[in-house]
């Protein structure tokens, strides 16, 4: 970003006339014949392929990254979606040649692999406060929709039929989601003045039927529930279970447990506090954690040490698979490496540099920024369209933050910075956020100017996906 807080910026475009980016077999390719044991009807006679020389491929591609806008590139504080920077050398870890195992063999083959499973369930469990952790489910809604299947399995297998969950209104939608996909009710928990769950409003909400409450803590304001201990007690007192969405562990790690706070169940998000890859449509990993109670609920195959070294076995009142083998393991691979590398110290300073950077880009902004102290991530209110922000942030060369959501804040701009930026960093996202905020109304309606890509119909875009660069060219 440039002196004057971004206008120098302009990200890399295809400069050839064409209006859109070629597939590498449009600038050259060529006919090669197959051949196959594979029956006629399976197969092709032929497959036109690139035919391109090294550089080319290098630059094709080198070429489209410079188009795009990730974590590599610069700021990417996206409220809520915890975008860290993925270190390295965990990319390296499942890369390995000994990471390339069959997850269907014999378990005395695979010991090694059993034991960084045990070992992970250990360090989850001990970070979250839970006494037994699967490492199945294959991202944050999928461990959501596990423990919710756990908690029925545990309401029907003592006897109580009960029908509904309680989820806060600033609560993450795949939690409304996963209770009606398990075919609960969902009743809505109106938020309090000071952005945390109301205190009466929960009282009137719970009952007899509640199977559970489902609770981000910190909440998606990046507030702290300072009454989750009472808020514990009214659910077990009327014989429902807590869970925990583990969407903002980041701002607590080595610093508090859901456990200790009264949470039954929990699932992490890898992505959001461990670092492994986050969005694209996967491979992804949601561990959830249970008290001892629920342990027996959990989906098979579960791992545990034996006498002799490490086994797969199923719990006495199993859930079932909920994905195959053992989840994602490569993904998990780097959550454990992650850990291990951090430490105990390292993950209390990552939490506490988490909480500092939110802190001190809130300070800075020129917007009204409603409720605080935060911890990992704040929500910002934009006298502007919050949209319009977002796109005109992109010509400053940082990527905008989360828009229009939690909606109890007026045109939200949900911003979560990390403990990966340094001051450097925030100083350049308080400039880009600040000199949008002085801009008139047309420029930002006008916005993006300098991306490889102006506005998009994202409806269309999410409703009639064109897939192919052909399809395109075609209409």
């Amino acid at each position: 970003m440039s002196d004057d807080h971004g206008n120098g910026y302009d990200q890399a475009r295809w400069t050839d006339g064409d209006r859109y980016v070629p597939l590498l077999s449009e600038k050259n390719s060529r006919e090669v014949a197959v051949e196959t044991p594979l029956p006629d009807d399976l197969t092709r006679d032929s497959l036109e392929l690139p035919d391109v020389s090294e550089p080319e491929l290098a630059r094709h591609y080198t070429r489209l990254s410079q188009m795009n806008y990730g974590i590599e590139s610069g700021p990417f504080p996206l409220g809520s979606c915890t975008m860290k920077y993925n270190p390295s050398f965990t990319e390296d870890i499942a890369a390995a040649a000994d990471g390339a195992v069959h997850p269907d063999r014999d378990g005395e083959t695979v010991q090694g692999t059993l034991e960084l499973y045990a070992q992970l369930q250990e360090y989850l469990a001990d970070i979250g406060g839970m006494d037994a952790v699967t490492l199945q489910p294959p991202a944050g809604a999928a461990g959501e929709f596990t423990g919710v299947l756990v908690a029925q399995a545990y309401h029907e297998h003592n006897g109580d039929n009960k029908s509904e969950i309680v989820i806060p209104d600033s609560a993450h939608g795949t939690n409304f989601a996963s209770a009606a996909m398990a075919g609960f009710d969902v009743v809505e928990l109106p938020s309090g003045e000071d952005g945390r769950v109301d205190l009466d409003a929960l009282e009137a909400a719970l009952s007899d039927d509640t199977a559970l409450l489902m609770l981000t803590n910190p909440n998606t304001l990046g507030l702290f529930e300072r009454d989750i201990v009472e808020i514990a007690e009214m659910v077990h007192d009327v014989g429902g279970l807590l869970y925990y969405d583990g969407a903002n562990l980041n701002a607590l790690l080595g610093r508090a447990r859901p456990g200790d706070m009264g949470f039954d169940i929990m699932h992490y998000n890898v992505h959001k506090t461990f670092a492994t890859p986050h969005g694209g449509g996967g491979p992804g990993a949601g561990p959830v954690g249970v008290s001892e109670d629920l342990e027996r609920f959990l989906p098979t195959p579960h791992v545990r040490a034996t006498e002799d070294g490490y086994e797969r076995y199923e719990p006495e009142n199993s859930i079932g698979k909920v994905h195959g083998f053992h989840g994602n393991w490569l993904v998990l691979a780097k959550t454990a490496a992650y850990i291990s590398r951090l430490g105990d110290e390292g993950l209390v300073d990552a939490s506490a540099k988490a909480v500092l950077n939110a802190n001190y880009l809130a300070e800075q902004l020129d917007y009204e920024v409603p409720f605080g102290p935060f911890h990992h991530e704040f929500v910002a209110s934009a006298t502007q369209d919050a949209a319009d922000v977002a796109k005109r942030m992109l010509d400053y060369g940082v990527h905008p933050p989360t828009t229009k959501w939690p909606e109890i804040v007026d045109e939200a701009l949900m911003t979560e910075p990390t403990e990966g930026e340094n001051k450097r960093a925030l100083d350049q996202l308080a400039a880009a956020f600040n000199a949008v905020a002085d801009e008139d109304e047309e420029t930002l309606e006008s916005a993006p100017e300098r991306t490889a890509a102006r506005r998009i119909d994202q409806v269309s875009a999410a409703r009639d996906p064109q897939l192919s660069w052909q399809t395109l060219d075609e209409e």
